[in-house]
């Protein structure tokens, strides 16, 4: 077999049965659909347990993992020569092996291929399309579309490598596997270039994502992790140099402004000790080493100063979260 198809599922619902059906469906059929089952308790295990098909390998958990640790289990598994990890509520249309499948004879020395994909919403409808891509993007071409939102960019639709997935220890194990996927993708980008089809042929599932529901600590700390990475990086990858530099600035401020809020929100028995100031103070020590010429100032910024401002008074931070408790829209974030 050329390709495994990687399904990490927990409690699929009836999603996973749109999603399995859409890979059975393939017209390159050189491939293998591993599900890394996950304990579900809503049928899902069962229903999975009902197929019959030759592609099909399914791998149950012997307990219950955390999302981190059932992705972990793709570097230990049997895999094809390529692997693409698809999310168990997103579609593949019938001939995105094939369209991948040209893409590689395309292009044999990219080390991550993807197509264009669209958005749909809950019951399958178009959202929207994703932001054109160019055909070929370096790793650092790839980082600097990150920056300035230029690229739509989720953990569906790629595909690598196993020996090169495997080389590099796979995806990291960020906190809910936030940021994870860029972080793998820049890594991936990086053996060469990224590849990529004008033909768009997969579907992003929108609606309540991991970033959303994940608590603001897990948030926080996933963002800490990616940029000790882009430290990292800038200091092994010369072309990455002048990118991070020039644009990090208004990437940290977004997330230093986002996440304070968030942090403000959330009560303080449940933080971990984290406090907005404190956030605050990290977000300007990553920008001192990611772009020393650079300074930044979040506090400059009306929303970040006010949220800092309730956080450092217990009576201010009491009433305003006595306050968020009768009256939920939003006052700086």
């Amino acid at each position: 077999m050329k390709f495994s198809i990687i399904l990490p599922v927990k409690n699929g619902g009836e999603y996973i049965k749109q999603c399995v059906q859409s890979i059975l469906t393939q017209t390159y059929s050189d491939f293998n659909l591993h599900i890394l089952e996950n304990c579900s308790n809503d049928g899902t295990a069962e229903w999975l347990n009902t197929l019959e098909d030759e592609h099909i390998i399914i791998i149950p958990s012997k307990k219950s993992l955390s999302i981190e640790e059932n992705w972990a289990r793709i570097l230990s598994i049997n895999k094809n020569e390529f692997i693409t990890i698809i999310g168990h509520d997103d579609l593949l249309d019938k001939d995105y092996l094939q369209t991948i499948n040209e893409l590689i004879n395309q292009h044999p020395d990219a080390g991550l291929y993807q197509t264009h994909f669209r958005f749909i919403d809950a019951n399958g409808n178009v959202i929207k399309h994703c932001k054109p891509m160019d055909e070929k993007q370096t790793a650092v071409e790839f980082l600097h579309a990150l920056f300035i939102d230029s690229i739509d960019t989720m953990g569906t639709g790629y595909m690598m490598r196993s020996k090169d997935y495997n080389l590099i220890g796979g995806i990291l194990p960020y906190p809910n596997l936030l940021f994870a996927d860029h972080v793998l993708w820049i890594r991936m980008a990086s053996l060469n270039y990224k590849a990529t089809s004008e033909k768009e042929k997969f579907s992003y599932r929108l609606h309540q994502n991991l970033s959303k529901k994940s608590d603001t600590v897990s948030y926080i700390n996933a963002f800490y992790n990616y940029m000790d990475f882009l430290i990292y990086y800038k200091a092994n990858n010369i072309q990455s140099a002048n990118v991070i530099e020039e644009y990090i600035y208004p990437y940290i401020l977004y997330y230093c402004r986002s996440l304070s809020h968030r942090l403000l929100k959330t009560p303080v028995q449940i933080r971990n000790g984290m406090t907005v100031s404190g956030f605050i103070n990290n977000c300007i020590k990553y920008n001192s080493i990611l772009a020393p010429m650079n300074s930044l100032n979040p506090l400059k910024v009306v929303n970040i100063r006010n949220a800092k401002l309730i956080d450092d008074n217990l009576i201010l931070r009491k009433a305003y979260l006595l306050f968020r408790r009768f009256y939920n829209k939003p006052i700086y974030s």
